[in-house]
């Protein structure tokens, strides 16, 4: 026990860029849904996702057979076997594919007579839809498109060779099972958290902040993780998988501009169109 302050500043040290992503999403969480709300979220998510990498450490499922390779266990913590910055990253992974995702079935409004106001006019229907979390399933598992092949490469820059499957995998080394699991992990968490907000959260009144953007500000975080892989992916000299991630980001991008350029803009009334 004595150790673990050591080894929790030995994972901030060790993945900087982990709690770099970590911060922005602590920042935006708790500006939307408060800090009560953002807790139990960073914790539910952890836990759950801790729970199903070591599930899949052991017997494969739901991300397919994978194993760690402890050579940092001694500087950074482990959590039974699994780092916990890995588990840790699902918390912001799954939370801004699901406030994009909201976004995307949402009208987006500009403008409104105040410069730089952007509103997402979403409501509670959206938010607890089933699309809703699929939407975010498909998003995070686009991430893992992008993350996972090169966190395989690890040996070549700084986050190290971290884990490995002994059977290999279809896309860039990677299994497909693991991307089936990343979806359902993400629709597990998301529909986990509605659940528990609707029961037992509902008491706690929403207290955030407001900044400018506020309403897009998952957009850039989303973009931000796929923009800092792929230009990993391209540093260490895997052009094929780098083209093959960014023709993905391109098509994500393409798909945000073209609903942030949709009739809904300026406060323009859908209700006409």
């Amino acid at each position: 026990m004595t150790d673990i302050p050591r080894l929790l500043l030995g994972t901030l040290t060790n993945r900087p860029y982990v709690f770099a992503f970590l911060v922005v999403y602590l920042f935006l969480a708790i500006s939307k849904i408060g800090w009560r709300r953002t807790l139990v979220y960073t914790v539910m998510a952890y836990v759950i996702a801790w729970a199903c990498e070591w599930s899949s450490v052991h017997n494969g499922f739901p991300f397919g057979l994978y194993y760690y390779i402890d050579k940092t266990s001694h500087l950074e913590l482990w959590v039974a076997g699994v780092p916990f910055f890995d588990s840790l990253s699902f918390a912001f992974l799954s939370y801004v594919s699901y406030e994009l995702a909201v976004i995307l079935r949402s009208p987006v409004r500009f403008g409104a007579g105040t410069p730089g106001f952007v509103a997402v006019a979403e409501t509670a229907a959206i938010r607890g839809s089933w699309m809703t979390t699929v939407y975010a399933g498909i998003l995070m598992t686009f991430l893992d498109i992008v993350i996972d092949p090169l966190s395989l490469q690890g040996d070549r820059w700084f986050l190290g060779k971290i884990y490995y499957y002994p059977n290999g995998g279809q896309h860039f080394g990677v299994t497909i099972t693991n991307y089936i699991g990343w979806f359902s992990l993400s629709v597990f968490i998301s529909r986990a958290f509605l659940l528990v907000e609707r029961f037992f959260l509902a008491k706690w009144p929403v207290k955030g902040f407001e900044f400018p953007f506020k309403a897009i500000a998952p957009i850039g975080l989303y973009f931000g993780i796929l923009g800092f892989n792929l230009t990993m992916t391209f540093r260490i000299g895997e052009i094929t998988m780098g083209w093959s991630s960014a023709f993905l980001v391109i098509l994500l991008i393409l798909l945000v501009f073209q609903h942030l350029n949709s009739p809904y803009r300026s406060g323009e009334n859908t209700n006409e169109r």
